[in-house]
This record gives C-alpha cells, structure tokens and sequence, in this order.
C-alpha cells in the first residue's frame, strides 16, 4: 500500500485532530503517503486536498475542531456524486479512504463503497456516542465533561436561589451524554429519548417528583437534565409549564454547541490515537467496509454496515441507579 487518505465529516468531535495525527504518524512508520481531503465529502467531490506529512499533525493532539475541517454534504447521497468521488479517489491514486465521523458519515462510506474498487473504513467520532459496535466514541468524554463543568456552574446559583434548572444537553437521538452528565453531576431527574414515553405522563412524573423533593427538603435547588430534541419547544417551553403546574421559578439553560468544542481530554485522546493507527492497519491488511473500534478495552473492526443498523442501549445499570438509587423523592428519611 502506497497512499490513503482522510476526511473528517458531519459534526465535529473532539479528539479528530488526535485521530488525524495518529493515521499520518502510523502511515509514515510504514512509508505510505497521506492524503487530507478538506470540508468533508465536499472536498472530496471538489478534489480539495492537501498532503499531510508529520509536520502538518506537530502539536494538534490538544486541539478540538478537525484541521481539515468538516461539513455535511447532502450531494453526496447521489450516484453520480459518488461516482465523481470515486473518480477523484482514482486520479490521486488512493487505495483506501478512512473517514472520521457518525451514522451519516457512514451512510456515506457505504454510498461510495457501491462505486469504488478501493478500501473505505469509517472511525467514530462524534459527542453522541451513538454507534453501535464501539463502546464510546471521539468526543464522547469530552463532551460529558464541557456538559458536567456548565451544570456544576449552574448547581451553585441554582442552590443560592432554590429555583429549578432545566439544562438541555446535545445527543439528538441519543441519551447517553444526558445520562452520564445527569450521574456525575448529581442531578435530580433526567429525560432521555430512551426513557420517555408519553410526554404528558412524563410531565407528571416530574411535577410528582418535584412535590415529593420539596415535602423532603423543603424550598431547595432541582436540576433537570433534557436531551435536545426531546421535548417539544425545548427546556424554554417544559420550563414554562412546569411553571404553570408548580408555581415554583424554574429557569431554562441551553448548553448548545459548546458541548463540541475545547481540548479533548485524555480518554477522547488515546481512544482517538488507538483508533487512528489501528485503521492504518487494518488498511493494509486489505480490509473495507468496517468501523474500527474499541470493546472492552480492545480495538475491533467492525462491519459498517451494522453500526446503524442496531440501536445502541444505555448502560441498564447506570439507568436504575439514576432512576432509583439516587432519586431523592423516593429516599425515605429517617
């Protein structure tokens, strides 16, 4: 094997500069060339490229963002922008693409795979943590601590005016940074698309558990963690409601794309580096068609295919221990 080449696509993650590095260092080692394919599938199909050697990736492992950039390309869910794609691929004489990026970036290596003789591999990045057959993702843990530092902030005034805050956290279709945020920052209820069902029922749930906290603690801070997209006009109208219901203040916090952003911390580094070099090898091992990832500690190659083909479930116990261990309105005081 001569050359590949990288692209990183969709949203952004921390740790895709750390993942970028590692495919330049370990294709370096082995003396094939890099090729850095710039704004995602749109450089792709524009032949925007530049060649990365181990000068360009000096001193990036720190940073958030991607070096070569990303977009979503919605061009690219044709055939003949797949074909062009491919006849890109061809004319710079790439033998594999390894490409960073979630669900729809995978969409996208299959899509190209129907038209192109080469090599595709996908690396998960992305703060959802929502593909199936990697145990976490890059930017996963990253975003779980940029979301933890925000509601640890909001802890304290919310403590100084005993109001209830409701804190929307990124994930989309996915609970897993609300989840985790929830637990590590001791909140008191969190709503995740995997948890909810019917809103009205939900509502309840809340205004039951609210009551039942305040009969316990009297006048006292709430925190509620809500996944975007899950509730309808978000935590500015659930925010308003429970208003209404409770007569208690409650105060909306949208934490937004800074989830995405800042330095990836060490987790989200070397899982960036393990995952990077592995899929240098498992292009040369002549393999196409998989996700590289990490279980239980050990990287794996993974069928593409079937990352988005399985809805990934949150960890069983961390739920019961958020829902029922940790649920101040059903501790019983002494």
């Amino acid at each position: 094997m001569q050359k590949i080449a990288v692209l990183t696509s969709g949203g952004d993650a921390p740790g895709m500069n750390a993942c970028i590095r590692a495919i330049v260092l370990t294709a370096e080692h082995f003396g094939i060339q890099v090729i850095g394919y710039k704004h995602g599938y749109n450089g792709l199909l524009e032949q925007e490229y530049q060649v990365l050697k181990a000068s360009n990736v000096s001193n990036i492992i720190q940073r958030g963002g991607t070096i070569l950039r990303s977009a979503r390309c919605l061009n690219f869910k044709s055939d003949v922008s797949a074909k062009l794609a491919a006849k890109n691929l061809n004319a710079l004489g790439i033998e594999a693409l390894l490409v960073i990026g979630g669900d729809g970036s995978f969409h996208g290596v299959c899509h190209l795979a129907a038209h192109w003789q080469g090599q595709v591999i996908g690396l998960p990045g992305t703060i959802d943590n929502d593909i199936f057959g990697t145990d976490a993702t890059i930017g996963y843990f990253t975003a779980i601590e940029t979301a933890l530092e925000s509601i640890d902030k909001v802890r304290d005034t919310a403590d100084a005016f005993e109001r209830i805050f409701l804190v929307e956290v990124m994930g989309r279709h996915a609970g897993f940074i609300g989840l985790s945020a929830a637990l590590a920052s001791a909140s008191d209820h969190v709503l995740v698309p995997e948890l909810c069902g019917d809103l009205n029922v939900e509502l309840d749930n809340i205004v039951l558990r609210l009551n039942a906290s305040m009969q316990k603690r009297g006048n006292s801070s709430f925190i509620i963690i809500v996944a975007e997209n899950l509730w309808p006009g978000g935590v500015t109208n659930l925010a308003q409601v429970l208003h209404e219901k409770t007569n208690l203040e409650c105060r909306p916090v949208i934490l937004g794309h800074v989830q995405r952003g800042g330095s990836p911390v060490s987790q989200d580094r070397i899982l960036a580096t393990k995952l990077g070099a592995y899929a240098v090898e498992q292009a040369m091992a002549g393999k196409s068609q998989i996700m590289v990832g990490e279980q239980n500690n050990k990287v794996v190659a993974y069928p593409i295919e079937l990352t988005w083909q399985q809805r990934k479930p949150l960890d069983p116990y961390l739920v019961e221990i958020q829902q029922d261990f940790f649920d101040i309105s059903k501790i019983t005081q002494a």
